[in-house]
């Protein structure tokens, strides 16, 4: 890729496609030189709660299919043909276990058995298919597979035929949106928090062959490095989601949200509609993002993790650089109501505390201005 610097800065040919800032030199790249595999999509992610009966019910009212169900386990899917999206197994407690990455091609994941002295075995998800079980430096067990069977597609929630100024599309008719669930498409991404937000980072593109697509750091500490990361699969020239994964340093370990793809605006509003109606907890929304440009709205689901409907997210292909911007709550959306407290987990709870006062005294990258940057940036 072709580049010039102007006062230390590198400037691309696709940087302003999406942030005014780029790198600086000596800052990290956003990719690795030689990852042992490029991984090609998010495949689903794991869970554990008590009541699968009570998570259908939300699962349906939030839009899922149901693939498959058993006495132990759900597994959730959406319209597209493809992997279930989400499978759900009964536990003690309700917790985020780990994400499922799709492996390109079987020789992936040999290639990734060898280089991390792991073993491919048969996989559980239905339609079966191979996997391999890693773990992330945060401590997340991370998947690898390859799917046998694919799940065939599901009809669609048709997008609304619009006007737009002289360029009218539709006449003589009206426009009632169903008041039903957001259909689901597929799965988007997951937001994820850790204290080893570097070695993390690393690893992912690395191990995987993610690459990044925006970086955020805290106000003063740039030099420091980058203290989030939206991170995409590299598949070459074909575009892939802005962020198929997104990491954030902090001082707890776990699940922050995963979002959901549905087929527009009305989509997102009328499903909100459904869940308002039922009684469910709206987090945040409805608004458009920056990083990835995404239309959303954030809901929590009877076990107090957030889901995400999204429509209209960014596609880059592996030529676009990284952008960087500070960190900040009002540098989340473009348009929408303020960001809640409940979305910024800003709420002092004790285990939060707990968390605090953990990772100051552990062996991490969180410190005390670390940590007074980010509280700072949560209220900028």
């Amino acid at each position: 890729m072709s580049e010039t610097r102007v006062n230390g800065d590198v400037v691309t040919a696709h940087q302003d496609l999406h942030s005014e800032q780029g790198a600086l030199r000596g800052e990290h790249p956003g990719r690795s030189r030689n990852p042992v595999i490029k991984v090609a999509d998010l495949a689903w992610l794991e869970f554990e709660k008590p009541d699968l009966d009570r998570a259908e019910v939300f699962a349906r009212d939030f839009g899922f299919g149901v693939a498959a169900r058993t006495e132990r386990e759900l597994w959730l899917r959406g319209t597209f043909a493809g992997s279930p999206c989400m499978v759900i197994r009964r536990g003690r407690t309700s917790r985020f276990i780990g994400p499922a990455f799709r492996a390109a091609e079987r020789g992936d994941l040999d290639r990734l058995a060898r280089a991390t002295g792991s073993s491919v075995r048969d996989s559980d998800v239905p339609g079966g298919g191979k996997v391999i079980d890693l773990l992330d430096p945060s401590g997340f067990p991370v998947r690898v597979v390859q799917c046998g069977e694919q799940l065939a597609a599901l009809p669609e929630q048709q997008p609304l035929l619009l006007n737009f100024g002289t360029d009218h599309r539709r006449t003589n008719a009206t426009q009632r949106p169903a008041r039903e669930p957001s259909r689901i498409q597929r799965l988007g991404h997951v937001v994820l928090e850790t204290r080893v937000f570097g070695r993390a980072l690393d690893w992912y593109l690395d191990t995987l062959g993610m690459i990044v697509s925006d970086f955020l750091f805290l106000d003063g500490q740039r030099d420091r490095g980058p203290t989030m990361a939206f991170i995409r699969c590299d598949l070459g020239g074909v575009p892939a989601d802005h962020h198929t994964l997104a990491m954030h340093l902090g001082p707890g370990t776990g699940y922050v949200h995963s979002a959901y793809q549905v087929t527009d605006l009305d989509s997102i509003a009328v499903g909100g509609e459904y869940l308002k109606e039922r009684g469910y907890k709206r987090s945040w929304g409805i608004g458009r993002h920056i990083q990835g440009s995404q239309l959303f709205d954030y809901w929590r689901d009877p076990d107090h993790f957030m889901l995400e409907h999204f429509a209209d997210g960014d596609l880059f292909s592996c030529d676009v650089e990284p952008g960087w911007a500070p960190m900040s709550t009002s540098g989340l959306a473009q348009w929408g109501p303020p960001a809640t407290r409940d979305f910024l987990g800003a709420s002092p709870s004790p285990q939060r505390l707990r968390d605090v006062i953990e990772a100051l005294r552990g062996d991490n990258e969180m410190d005390p201005a670390r940590l007074l940057g980010l509280l700072k940036a949560a209220n900028s």
